[in-house]
Parts: structure tokens; sequence; C-alpha cells
């Protein structure tokens, strides 16, 4: 039988070895039917039936192998993590932006207020206002002038330093012009949430339920948040800065804040209640 007839027979592997081995053809032809019928197989099948001896790896490559294959599968999930990590960053921002545009800057219709709560910041190292304290004083003096409230309500303990934001507060409104009978200090809160609830207690404490809320144009968003969850009536009211601010000053206060208002809504809130 000829190679070519090997070639063009429809045997499956078994059947054609039976074939090949047939003892009238003597050994040589089942030599050469045998050769035959591999590159046959190979063809059709794709698979070489020529090499019959298994490939040993040495137990020094099958280490090596483990290790490459644990490096790329730490790797990936290492990656995972990054980008899992990111991916969260970025959701939480995003929360963050979204909430500050849309947060409320008042829940009344009222003009006339019975208090305007000045949200504390911080003293320089000699005790006297800062700028942007400053500021916040000033207008919420202008306020009052104006007649939308009787009376100014300075919320802030020493948080930065020795001096309590409150009590500088006081003087320099006292400074502008404002009587002492008008002036209520809260010398304890150390953040934004305290302002608000220690503020609220005071008024509270006089029967009075409305209150204009003065502070930084960048601090308001995430303070009305906060006022929000109080029983009262209120209004926000930004506080211009007393010289001109620079845009990289600006982008770092709105910064600043987004961060503050994740932690806000993601722990404080919860955390940090005001408890009546």
């Amino acid at each position: 039988m000829t190679l070519l007839a090997v070639r063009e027979a429809s045997l499956d592997e078994n059947s054609a070895t039976h074939f090949c081995a047939a003892p009238s053809d003597g050994p040589v032809f089942s030599r050469f039917c045998l050769r035959g019928l591999a590159t046959a197989l190979e063809w059709r099948q794709g698979v070489s039936l020529t090499s019959t001896r298994p490939v040993r790896i040495s137990p020094a490559s099958q280490l090596s192998q483990r290790r490459t294959a644990l490096r790329r599968r730490s790797l990936s999930w290492r990656a995972r993590l990054i980008l899992s990590s990111i991916l969260l960053i970025i959701i939480l921002l995003g929360w963050a932006l979204v909430a500050r545009m849309i947060a409320p800057t008042s829940n009344t219709s009222l003009n006339r207020f019975d208090a305007i709560i000045v949200l504390g910041y911080w003293a320089d190292s000699d005790g006297n206002p800062t700028p942007t304290q400053l500021a916040r004083v000033t207008e919420a003096v202008h306020e009052y002038e104006r007649g939308v409230a009787p009376r100014l309500i300075l919320t802030g303990g020493a948080v930065h330093n020795q001096f309590v934001e409150a009590r500088v507060m006081a003087r320099a409104a006292k400074a502008q012009g404002i009587p002492e009978s008008a002036i209520f200090v809260e010398p304890e809160a150390r953040d934004t949430i305290q302002n608000a609830c220690y503020a609220e207690r005071i008024m509270k404490a006089h029967g009075w339920r409305s209150a204009e809320v003065v502070s930084g144009a960048g601090h308001l968003p995430r303070a009305s948040m906060i006022f929000g969850e109080l029983p009262l009536e209120w209004r926000t009211h930004a506080a211009p800065p007393l010289e001109p601010e620079s845009a990289a000053y600006h982008r770092a206060v709105v910064s600043v804040e987004t961060l503050k208002t994740v932690r806000y809504l993601i722990w404080s809130r919860w955390a940090e209640r005001c408890e009546p």
C-alpha cells in the first residue's frame, strides 16, 4: 500500500494502526505505513503523533513557573485594589461636589430673624482677628445695622491656638459699635457641627426660633447641610472678603471644604449628631 493511499484512507487512529500492522506486508512496510499514518493524522487533526516522549520539566523550572504565576496574580490584585480605590475616591468627591451644588441656602422666606449666628474662624498668634475672621464679623455687624436681627451669637472655641475665637470676634464686634447686650458668646465649639448645635442651644434657652448664618462663601454649603438638621428657621449669608482673593486661594478653600464635606457625608453626619 502506498503512502498516498494511507493519507487518503478514511480510517481512525486505532483501525489504521491495526491496518499497518498486517503481517502480509512485512515489517519494512509497517514502519513506512505508520510514518505515513502519523503524517496524515497530523494534517487532518493538527496533532503530531511522531513525538511520543513526554517533556520533562525540572523542579527548578516548575518552581520558577509557580513564582511567576503567583507574582502575576499578586500584581493583578494590586491593580484591582488601586483601580477600586481610585474609583471610590472619584465617587466620593463627585458626591460631595454635587451635595455642595444643591445645598439649600435657606429653609424660610423670612427677612428678619431673632439672631445672627457668626461661625468662628481662628485668630492669629497674637490674639487679633485674621482677615477671614474679621470679614465675618464685619458683615454680621452690617446685617445688624440693616435691621436683619437685634443680636449676634458668636460661636467658636480655642481650636488652632489658645485664643477663643468667639471672644476675639466679640471684641471686634464691640469695636465696630455693637452694644455688649446684643452680643452672645459661645466659646466651646470646635467644628461647624458644634457651632450650629451650641448656638441652637443658646437660641432655645431664650425662645428664639430663627437665625441668619454668616460665614465665608466656601464654608456655607457645608454649614447649610448641618443647619438643615436643626429645628430652626434659617438662611445663610456670605461674608465678602475684605481684600481680593487670588484664584489659587479660592481653589484651595473649595478643595479643603470639599474634603470636609466628604467627611461630613460619610462620618460626621452620623457620628457627631447634635444632641438637644
